[in-house]
C-alpha cells in the first residue's frame, strides 16, 4: 500500500492538533478548578450537579425567608414588650387609684395619665416594619388597622389574615399575628361570666369578680341579685332573668360570704342598701382600648364620699379584672412570638447544615483534583512532543533527498 506525502503530513498535523487540544483542555480545567466543564466531561456528574445546584438555591431561598420572618417576628415582640410594659404601668395606677386617701383631683390626675397611655397603646398597635407595613393588620399591612371612631371607640381595620412565610420544605412560621388577637378579643370578667353593680346603688357593696364552682351547672343565663333590708336585716335574692325564674329567695346576707347558684359563686363585700342590685351575666370579648377607657371615665367622674367610694372600687375592680385578662393575652401571644422566634433560629441552623452538605457533595462533583491533572498534563504534553518530533522526522522523508 503506498502513502502519499500529503497523507503523512495530513496524519501528522491531525495528531498534533489532537494533542495540542488535549492539552488546552487539561490546562483550561487546571486553570478554573473545575473537573467538569461542559456536560461532556462527566454526563452523569453534570446531571446530579445541576439537581444539587437547584435543591441549593431553593435552601437559600428558604434561609432567606427565615431571615425576613425571624426580623418581623422580632419587631412584633418589641411591641409586645412594650404593649405589656404599659398594661402593668396602668394596673399599677389602677390599684394606687383605689387608695381611699386620694382626692377627685388626685383621681383626675391619674385619669390624665390613663389618657395618655391609652394614646400610647393606639400607637403601639399600629406599629409597622420600618417598611410602612403594619405589625397586627393581618394581610391589609398598608393602611393603619387601629382607629379612633368615636371618643373612646376603637376599631379594628385589619383582617384575620397570618402571613404564613416556608421556611423549609415541610415547615411554615406565622410571621405576624392579627391585631383582633391581641387586643380586641379578650373575655371580660373572669373568662366565664361577669359581675357587676347597678348604676344607681346607694350602699357601700362591692362585687368581687366571682368563680365557677360546677361547670357542668352553668347555664349562661343572665341574672340579678337583689338585696333587701329591713330591721337591721339584710338579706338577697337571685332571679334568673333569661327564664324569670327566682334561684334564691330572701337568703341571708353576711358581708363577704359566698353567694352560690347555678355552678357559681361570688361574694359582696360592704352593706348593701335596700333595692341595690348587682348582675351576673356571661363574659364576652372586650377591647383593651375599652377597659382603658372606662377606668379613665370612672375615674374622671369620681366624687367625694362613702357612695362615690363604693362605685369607684366597683369600677376598679372590674378594669383591674380586664387589664389582667388583657395582660395575660399579650403575654400568649407574646409567648407564642417567642416560640416562632426560636423555631426559626432552629430551621435557619438546619438549612446552613444543608446548605454545607451541598456545598461538599458540589465539590465532590465538580472541582479539580489537582494533582492528577497535573500529572496529565504532563503526559499529554509528553505526547504532544512526541508527535511534534515524529512529524518533523517523517517531513524529511523524500526521494529528492537521495539525489
Amino acid at each position: 500500500m503506498r502513502i502519499s506525502s500529503s497523507t503523512l503530513f495530513e496524519n501528522g498535523v491531525n495528531n498534533m492538533l489532537s494533542r495540542q487540544q488535549e492539552v488546552a483542555g487539561t490546562q483550561n480545567h487546571i486553570s478554573t478548578g473545575r473537573r467538569v466543564l461542559t456536560p461532556s466531561d462527566d454526563p452523569v456528574a453534570a446531571s446530579q450537579m445541576l439537581d444539587i445546584s437547584q435543591a441549593q438555591a431553593l435552601n437559600k431561598q428558604y434561609a432567606d425567608n427565615a431571615q425576613a420572618a425571624k426580623a418581623r417576628l422580632g419587631l412584633q415582640e418589641n411591641a409586645l414588650a412594650a404593649i405589656t410594659r404599659l398594661i402593668q404601668d396602668v394596673r399599677t395606677r389602677t390599684v394606687q387609684a383605689g387608695d381611699g386617701a386620694l382626692t377627685p383631683s388626685d383621681l383626675r390626675s391619674i385619669a390624665e395619665e390613663v389618657d395618655g397611655r391609652y394614646q400610647e397603646l393606639i400607637g403601639l398597635a399600629n406599629a409597622t416594619d420600618g417598611s410602612s407595613e403594619y405589625l397586627f393588620a393581618g394581610f391589609r399591612t398598608g393602611a393603619a388597622p387601629f382607629a379612633e371612631t368615636a371618643p373612646g371607640v376603637v376599631a379594628y381595620l385589619g383582617d384575620e389574615g397570618r402571613r404564613e412565610v416556608a421556611v423549609s420544605d415541610s415547615r411554615s412560621i406565622a410571621a405576624n399575628d392579627s391585631g383582633s388577637d391581641v387586643f380586641m378579643r379578650i373575655r371580660n370578667g373572669n373568662g366565664t361570666f361577669v359581675t357587676a353593680a347597678a348604676a344607681g346603688n346607694a350602699g357601700t357593696g362591692v362585687v368581687s369578680p366571682g368563680s365557677v364552682t360546677d361547670a357542668t351547672l352553668l347555664t349562661g343565663h343572665n341574672y340579678t341579685v337583689t338585696f333587701s333590708v329591713s330591721a337591721a336585716t339584710t338579706t338577697y335574692s337571685v332571679v334568673d332573668n333569661t327564664t324569670a325564674a327566682t334561684v334564691l329567695n330572701n337568703a341571708p346576707y353576711v358581708a363577704g360570704g359566698p353567694i352560690a347558684f347555678d355552678g357559681l359563686q361570688l361574694a359582696v363585700e360592704g352593706a348593701p342598701a335596700n333595692g341595690d342590685a348587682f348582675t351576673v351575666h356571661p363574659s364576652s370579648n372586650v377591647s383593651v382600648f375599652a377597659s382603658l377607657d372606662a377606668l379613665r371615665t370612672a375615674l374622671r367622674s369620681a366624687g367625694a364620699g362613702a357612695v362615690a367610694n363604693t362605685e369607684l372600687a366597683n369600677a376598679l375592680n372590674t378594669a383591674n379584672l380586664n387589664l389582667s385578662n388583657a395582660l395575660d393575652r399579650v403575654l400568649s401571644v407574646h409567648a407564642s412570638v417567642g416560640t416562632r422566634l426560636r423555631e426559626t433560629e432552629a430551621v435557619t441552623a438546619a438549612n446552613e447544615d444543608i446548605d454545607l452538605n451541598y456545598a461538599a457533595r458540589l465539590s465532590q462533583l465538580r472541582d479539580l483534583d489537582y494533582a492528577r491533572a497535573i500529572s496529565d498534563l504532563t503526559f499529554e504534553q509528553m505526547h504532544l512532543e512526541a508527535a511534534q518530533k515524529s512529524f518533523a522526522r517523517i517531513a524529511e522523508l523524500s526521494l529528492f533527498s537521495l539525489l
